[in-house]
């Protein structure tokens, strides 16, 4: 099972969509990069909901009006989209079994129970290397990879097909 749902894995393609490789901004509304994606436009509208709550996209007016990053591209980090989808997540429960042994009847005692569980303790260490992880790379990193993989002229390409679907949303 994931820890993370799928609504973050799209709020990450969208944002990486609204910039290109070298920093600038690009609009676009939610419907557009739902259908550009193939994901659900239901979902991705209650994703940008949550982005835009979280500060890290806003909505642009207009007919042909959509989202765009709040700040800079490499001012938001994978961290803080996860956090915006998907809130505080622990990647571990710690269930106290150290103090259901059998051999402390009904009441463990101190020495078993002093301090943090060591399993979870191994467990927050855990979570706070892939949250750091998570911290340091940011929606340009993101889209810097992606340029690197794709065609030259794929950005292009992405900025006509929004902008085709804006032109089909002000005459519809």
């Amino acid at each position: 099972m994931a820890l993370y749902s799928a609504g973050v894995e799209y709020g990450l393609h969208c944002l990486a969509l609204l910039v290109d490789n070298k920093g600038d901004s690009r609009e676009a509304s939610a419907r557009a990069l739902a259908e550009l994606q193939g994901v659900p436009p239901e979902l991705l509208a209650k994703v940008f909901t949550k982005l835009a709550k979280a500060n890290l996209v806003v909505a642009t007016e207009g007919v042909r009006g959509g989202f765009q990053l709040a700040r800079p591209a490499e001012e938001i980090t994978v961290l803080d989209v996860v956090q915006a989808i998907d809130g505080q997540k622990d990647i571990f429960e710690c269930r106290q079994i150290r103090e259901r042994c059998a051999l402390f009847s009904d009441s463990p005692p101190d020495w078993s129970t002093a301090g943090t569980c060591s399993i979870h303790s191994v467990m927050l260490t855990a979570q706070k290397r892939m949250e750091e992880a998570l911290a340091q790379q940011t929606i340009l990193d993101i889209a810097r990879r992606v340029g690197r993989k794709v065609p030259p002229d794929f950005g292009d390409q992405i900025d006509g097909w929004i902008n085709a679907r804006k032109l089909i949303a002000r005459e519809g």
